[in-house]
């Protein structure tokens, strides 16, 4: 007799290789994004980074999945997409909230909005005493967090 949750069905192989496929990715895109996010050090180098812009892209890439694949996924893909996607939304919102120091950020991270710049003097005018930075709304000095997960 034919069943269909024998090992030896090549249908249930591909079934179970296909799973085995989408759970890596999603742990791929993961694994980027906490790397991204600075939670977790870059495996070739070593070193922490923090490049917000990056890590939102594998976790919209993993949002992007989960709302096409809605309804055809097992409970074990789909729960494994979710508790992903909920750690690495709160990831993100913690980076967000917690920036890495300057020189642990990523190039288009952007520079933290809590330090302030010392005014320096132009060597080419050394009689004139620096300029003060233009003062900006407290308000307007704090990255928003736009989306809401």
């Amino acid at each position: 007799m034919n069943n269909p949750d024998s090992p030896s069905n090549p249908d249930a192989d591909a079934v179970q290789a296909m799973s085995a496929m989408f759970a890596s990715l999603v742990i791929q895109d993961a694994n980027m994004a906490l790397i991204l996010l600075g939670k977790a050090p870059n495996p070739q180098t070593g070193q922490t980074i923090q490049d917000l812009e990056h890590a939102k892209y594998f976790i919209d890439q993993l949002e992007m999945l989960e709302v096409k694949t809605k309804g055809n996924l097992e409970k074990h893909e789909t729960a494994l997409l979710k508790q992903s996607l909920t750690s690495l939304r709160m990831a993100y919102v913690e980076a967000v909230d917690h920036p890495l120091a300057p020189s642990q950020t990523g190039a288009s991270a952007g520079p933290p909005v809590d330090e302030e710049e010392t005014p320096v003097a132009d060597p080419a005018l050394p009689g004139e005493p620096p300029q003060p930075p233009p003062s900006e709304p407290a308000a307007e000095s704090h990255k928003k967090f736009s989306k809401k997960y």
